[in-house]
């Protein structure tokens, strides 16, 4: 029996598509994964107020779940190379969710005990998710050809705004009716059900148990990195650890999709932090309208993030280079993103909310930093390749919630907020433009260990 079908019989076999479930899998966890960080700022203005906290002091609360998500990165790749997607995801998943739910108890302590305890929980929610999106990215790439990932990255990427879209609502309800400590408890509660799934549908490519070659033959002659999982040895990774992360870094193109995704996450972090407390600190929203409004622009990201995945795709298929396919979106996203500074020159709620809906709209559409990660990592190192961008992406999540607390501090107007997170999608658009050059994938030459004769 070959192990690969020929042209003529991939036509006469129906090919599988276990990819797409493996997606939707991706989706609900990511989704599940963005509304647990959101739960401090839906949960924020009642804990501001029942802690007495300063927006300094609420700045550091805000940035600790990226401290530790950030630092936590590089070993989180480690171990997604080392073991493997499925089961590294699966723990990590579990502890996370446990950690939400201990956040709900801090409301039995008061003054800096709970300010302290607060802070230390959202440390660790952060570490436990730092392999989440590598974990994404490293998946992408050995279940979807090249043709696809963008789609596929625009999906599970796109789940940050439908996170906001689904739970924003719920979440406030539960903090204007029970409290805002149920929201952890509701939040942490779900994610450990949903890591009970996880090790029922996630495989790799080799070993699913539903593929057929049709498919692996399919994925694979795209690009699609089918031994990825296959190929893990518990005795250690492939690579030199130390002398890949400096090739890394080393490779200006990389270089520029980690600056602009740091300038992308400006604009996430914000939403996922203080965008919540502008809602009704400035707008002079309840918390339960606020829930509901944040709901519109993330509804606006998320569809915005579809449809860049799809036209990405659609270009390539239309012959377009890997680089202009990629790239056109996200030029267009970061045009329209920049319009949240108009913000500061309307007074009408109705305009506010639909200039935040085209910013996140448009960051959505350029919001394709994961596929060209799924593009250009080297096939050795997916996982640290991932966790290295995605350590640079959320440095903003420790630098946005702080530099917005001073200035709030200083100025009492979150005018310099929004010129701050819209000047950040300049950027973000002049180093994808500017530094990137041509997308492809990169090919380790100095940290590879040769193998024995």
């Amino acid at each position: 029996m070959t192990l690969s079908l020929t042209a003529a019989a991939a036509d006469t076999v129906k090919r599988t598509n276990v990819r797409w479930t493996i997606l939707v899998m991706l989706f609900v966890v990511t989704t599940v994964n963005f509304a647990d960080r959101a739960t401090i700022s839906i949960a924020g203005p009642d804990i501001r107020k029942a802690l007495d906290l300063s927006p300094i002091q609420m700045g550091y609360i805000f940035s600790a779940f990226a401290w530790s998500y950030v630092l936590a990165q590089l070993p989180g790749g480690w171990l997604l190379d080392r073991f493997g997607s499925k089961t590294t995801y699966a723990v990590a998943l579990t502890i996370w969710s446990l950690f939400t739910m201990f956040q709900g108890a801090v409301g039995f302590l008061t003054g800096g005990a709970a300010v302290a305890v607060l802070f230390l929980l959202r440390l660790a929610v952060g570490a436990a998710e730092a392999p989440s999106f590598p974990g994404n990215g490293r998946i992408t790439s050995a279940w979807f050809p090249a043709n696809e990932r963008g789609f596929a990255s625009a999906i599970f990427n796109s789940a940050q705004y439908f996170a906001t879209a689904f739970f924003a609502p719920i979440m406030g309800w539960i903090v204007h009716s029970l409290g805002w400590q149920f929201v952890f408890y509701f939040m942490g509660g779900l994610g450990i059900l949903l890591a009970l799934v996880w090790g029922k549908v996630i495989y790799g490519p080799k070993g699913h148990p539903r593929v057929n070659q049709a498919e692996l033959d399919y994925i694979q002659a795209g690009g699609a990195l089918v031994e990825l999982d296959a190929k893990v040895k518990i005795e250690g990774p492939q690579v030199d650890t130390i002398a890949c992360l400096k090739e890394l870094l080393s490779t200006r193109m990389l270089v520029g999709v980690y600056v602009f995704q740091f300038c992308i996450n400006v604009m996430t972090y914000f939403f996922l932090t203080w965008f919540p407390v502008y809602l009704v600190t400035e707008r002079h929203m309840t918390i339960l309208k606020a829930g509901f409004v944040a709901s519109l622009p993330a509804i606006c990201g998320f569809v915005g993030g579809v449809l860049g995945g799809w036209v990405s795709d659609r270009l390539l298929k239309a012959g377009w280079s890997l680089s202009a396919a990629r790239k056109t979106p996200i030029v267009a996203g970061m045009l329209m993103a920049m319009a949240m500074v108009a913000c500061n020159y309307v007074e009408s709620d109705m305009l506010v909310v639909f200039f935040m809906s085209l910013a996140f709209f448009g960051k959505g559409v350029g919001a394709l930093g994961w596929a060209v990660v799924s593009d250009t990592s080297p096939k050795e190192a997916g996982g640290l390749s991932g966790a290295l961008f995605n350590t640079f992406g959320n440095l903003a999540g420790i630098v946005t919630p702080i530099v917005i607390g001073y200035i709030l501090q200083a100025t009492g107007s979150f005018a310099s907020a929004l010129v701050f997170v819209g000047a950040s999608a300049a950027v973000a658009l002049l180093s994808m433009l500017f530094v990137v050059g041509t997308i492809d994938r990169v090919k380790l030459t100095r940290s590879v260990p040769r193998q024995p004769a």
